[in-house]
């Protein structure tokens, strides 16, 4: 292809070399270099030194990286380096992998695969436990509560909810982070070992969520009057069906829905889960419930003031609503379903019901005292 000599300065700066211009004619038959480096590349691997390859590696290392390109000058790679006078002069962050993948030539070597397998093992997919949660009200209250009752269990957890975005204890960001960004932030902090996103109709309907799929999704209640017009939503029904129901589509097969069973719209979203159904209920007597445990299967309840996690015929005791000042000592109705909900989803987690019951118990006096927390319910 035709090159402007005039836009390459390193080509100039060769035909200065060789006392020419670029409105030089050579004579007939001289040879003008104009690229000292044809940058083609031939893949050496199996010629490397040993000590080569671990001078490299030492290289790596010593800056930090995992991932490396090292830059190496040397005569022959097949030899050690202090016996040439070569030497390492780069060590890159981001290599390139062109020139092993095709290198004009030896084998093309299957680097990215590498690359890979090296982050993560065979028994690892690169996820983390992610807590999804939807609903009319009580969406923040709930997230905020399983976030506590995960940091307990001793993981670093990352949260993005209607009060704001958090690592660990420490807040962030205050204000509203019930959204797409903020909680991709959480997923690209690396320090993080699980993650809970708050998910409004709104968010979810004008922004995605940040995540493909979650081990636990909670869907609290639906409100019947609700509606979105602007997104052409008319009624409850069509909220549940089209918008809500997303976080339990994404919920993985070996996860957890958990999902209000004293409320008709929300109840009729088990059957689109693809892993097992936590139900929780403040109703003792639920039918659905009921069922639902003859099939062996698990359940948050309020029997006697006592929160009791069912499977079968087995029944734990958690807590009572008297010790979780977060329930008012059970007055206040709508708390006592929030709380309900973040104990299903973190016996979804596996967390054990001691460290259940601290975390309720817990929240609603250190929290309020040590980060003037407010408790309040946010519709969307």
């Amino acid at each position: 292809d035709p090159a402007l000599l005039e836009r390459d300065p390193a080509a100039v700066l060769e035909l200065q070399r060789q006392n020419l211009s670029t409105e030089s004619v050579p004579a007939s038959g001289r040879r003008v270099l104009l690229l000292r480096n044809g940058n083609v590349s031939a893949d050496v691997t199996d010629q490397v030194h040993p000590s080569v390859a671990a001078a490299a590696s030492l290289a790596a290392r010593i800056v930090g990286l995992d991932i490396a390109g090292v830059d190496i000058v040397a005569d022959d790679i097949s030899r050690p380096l202090a016996d040439q006078g070569g030497a390492i002069v780069e060590v890159n962050a981001g290599p390139g992998l062109l020139m092993h993948l095709k290198p004009s030539e030896g084998a093309a070597r299957p680097v990215g695969d590498a690359i890979v397998d090296n982050l993560f093992s065979d028994d690892e997919n690169g996820r983390i436990p992610i807590v999804g949660i939807t609903g009319t009200h009580g969406k923040t209250t709930i997230a905020r509560l399983v976030a506590r009752i995960i940091h307990l269990s001793g993981k670093h957890v990352g949260l993005a909810c209607g009060d704001g975005l958090y690592f660990g204890e420490r807040l962030v960001e205050r204000g509203n982070r019930a959204n797409w960004a903020a909680a991709h932030r959480v997923l690209l902090n690396r320090a993080v070992e699980a993650a809970v996103f708050e998910n409004s109709s709104v968010a979810i309907l004008s922004e995605g969520l940040a995540y493909d799929r979650c081990l636990v999704g909670v869907v609290a209640n639906i409100d019947p009057t609700d509606s979105l017009p602007e997104y052409y939503i008319e009624n409850a029904e069509q909220l549940a069906t089209k918008v809500k129901r997303t976080q339990v589509d994404l919920v993985l097969p070996d996860g957890a829905a958990v999902l209000n069973a004293d409320d008709p719209l929300v109840a009729d979203m088990a059957q689109l889960c693809d892993g097992e159904v936590i139900f929780f209920s403040v109703d003792p007597a639920s039918e659905l419930v009921a069922e639902h445990r003859r099939q062996g299967k698990r359940a948050v309840l309020l029997r006697g003031g006592d929160v009791i996690q069912v499977q079968g015929q087995h029944e734990t005791r958690v807590s009572s609503v008297d010790a979780i000042p977060l329930t008012g000592k059970g007055t206040v109705a709508y708390q006592v379903e929030n709380v309900l909900a973040a104990v299903g989803a973190a016996w979804a987690l596996g967390i054990t019901p001691d460290l259940i019951r601290a975390g309720i118990e817990l929240f609603g006096t250190e929290q309020a005292e040590e980060q003037g927390f407010t408790f309040k319910t946010q519709a969307a």
